[in-house]
């Protein structure tokens, strides 16, 4: 997965083997060094060795396996000119390949391994990354004493990659259990350490401190992860990331790096977010998250300025769901929500992760700007897994017609009509509207990446019907010393969307 436009900056899974990893410490917290200067002993803990001890052996590796069918990645024996000295080198990799292998007719056996814990002995309840175990056949716990007991997969998420396996617990007596930390009280500065298993090598332990939180790596909805500069390799994904006390407040998921080795920059999903998610997991099988059944965009400070709003904070309603908790008309599209069940919502992404953490079937006080007052709603919440596939519709009406057509901004504009429906295959879900036949290149609505075909809902929260209604509610913001104007356009698929456009 790439971040930003460099291809050598990748989001990297930890799942798999690879080669050695090199652990470096610094020299006061490794015996028989020598004794460093006192301020260096100030900068972090002298020795992790007996917290290390106490940990290790509630870390385990997980080792999975998966048969691919034989037409699966093939691999031919390649055509070499006679006498070339690579093929002796080719015979001898092919020849080793088993039976049923890439060229065999029972498909091939693939094998990846990464990392987990156990957070309860008596149960034999197991927590791991679910890209570790996704798609795998075999699942297998293999413990720090050489104990392999294989594993039942008992509920996964892949919205926060977490998975819960289960073990017999009578085949290893002895394993230990860690508990979770609050990774709310976590600072950054603040020392961690990791256990994994990077690279198949066994138990291994890296140290480092918090080096941010609430990272956004574009992995999943409801990202919020600890960045940290302890050592993450491949094969530590599902490890554990403890503080001090022996606490597990996160579990270390991805890295960056060009080339698949530790450069100082992990992710770890803070148990904050982990724990409701696990708990779900263990008790249903499956994540019952909380639905409030809106489409929400990011408030820029054009649309905030727009809506007169002194900052841009909160989301952006951008369509209703049919059929969801708020299709009455308690929430409208255009509101802003900038609070919820008491607490604030500060930007677009805050909003998904606080409604999903909050159980089905709350009642719930939602805080939105509307027309730029303040207006609490009570909201009975839906289960987001039972919304997931519905569609934002509305009710069709009838189509006025008419050939009136203006230029604004670079769009011409005209009313919605049967003939203009046909033109640009607009849904019947699309009641009403100006649409916009021709957009100039350069203009101001192109830069903003307003397209031919999508009608113009609302302007300022202000329904328009005819090109002369978006003209005057134009003129109405320039009169109120407004300097953009707030368009809701709907695809023509029905899709409502915000986009500002300067009017000074």
């Amino acid at each position: 997965m790439a971040l930003g436009s460099s291809t050598s900056r990748k989001i990297t899974a930890l799942a798999t083997a690879g080669l050695a990893a090199l652990l470096v410490a610094q020299p006061a917290q490794v015996p028989g060094l020598g004794a460093a200067p006192a301020h260096a002993q100030q900068a972090g803990p002298q020795s992790l060795a007996d917290l290390s001890e106490r940990l290790l052996d509630s870390v385990v590796n997980i080792s999975t396996s998966q048969t691919l069918s034989g037409g699966e990645r093939n691999v031919p024996r390649p055509r070499l000119p006679e006498g070339s000295p690579f093929q002796e080198f080719f015979d001898e990799f092919f020849d080793s390949l088993p039976e049923g292998g890439p060229r065999g007719p029972g498909g091939q056996r693939v094998q990846s391994l990464g990392s987990g814990f156990v957070i309860d002995a008596d149960e034999g309840i197991v927590v791991t990354n679910n890209h570790v175990i996704a798609d795998a056949d075999e699942v297998v716990v293999n413990f720090n004493d050489g104990n392999s007991i294989a594993a039942e997969v008992i509920g996964t998420d892949p919205k926060t990659d977490l998975a819960v396996l289960k073990i017999d617990p009578s085949e290893n007596p002895d394993m230990q259990e860690v508990p979770f930390g609050d990774s709310d009280a976590m600072r950054v500065g603040d020392w961690v350490l990791a256990i994994g298993n990077p690279f198949g090598l066994g138990g291994s332990v890296s140290v480092g401190i918090v080096s941010a939180f609430g990272r956004d790596i574009n992995s999943g909805p409801y990202d919020n992860f600890i960045q940290t500069d302890a050592a993450i390799n491949r094969g530590n994904s599902g490890g554990p990331l403890f503080n001090m006390d022996g606490e597990v407040i996160g579990i270390n998921t991805a890295i960056i790096s060009p080339s698949g080795g530790s450069i100082g920059i992990g992710f770890a999903i803070p148990t904050e977010l982990a724990i409701g998610v696990i708990d779900q997991l263990r008790e249903f099988g499956e994540t019952r998250r909380g639905w409030l059944g809106v489409r929400i965009q990011q408030v820029t400070d054009d649309i905030a300025e727009s809506l007169g709003m002194d900052e841009a904070m909160g989301a952006l309603v951008a369509g209703i769901i049919e059929g969801g908790p708020v299709d009455d008309g308690s929430i409208e599209p255009g509101d802003v929500i900038i609070e919820f069940d008491g607490q604030a919502v500060e930007s677009v992404r805050e909003l998904p992760r606080i409604v999903a953490d909050s159980p089905v079937g709350k009642e719930v006080d939602v805080i939105v700007l509307r027309d730029g007052e303040r207006q609490s709603i009570k909201v009975t919440l839906g289960r987001l897994e039972d919304g997931e596939d519905l569609a934002l519709a509305t009710e069709p009406g009838e189509d006025e017609g008419g050939d009136e057509t203006i230029a604004l901004f670079g769009m011409t504009l005209a009313e919605l009509n049967d003939t203009r429906r046909e033109e640009f295959s607009i849904s019947e879900d699309v009641s009403g509207g100006v649409v916009i036949t021709e957009v100039e290149a350069g203009s101001a609505a192109d830069d903003k990446g307003v397209m031919a075909g999508e009608v113009i809902v609302e302007i300022a929260q202000e329904q328009v019907s005819t090109p002369q209604d978006v003209q005057e509610a134009i003129d109405a913001l320039r009169d109120s010393d407004r300097r953009n104007a707030l368009l809701m356009l709907a695809g023509a698929d029905g899709a409502l969307r915000f986009v500002t456009i300067r009017i000074d």
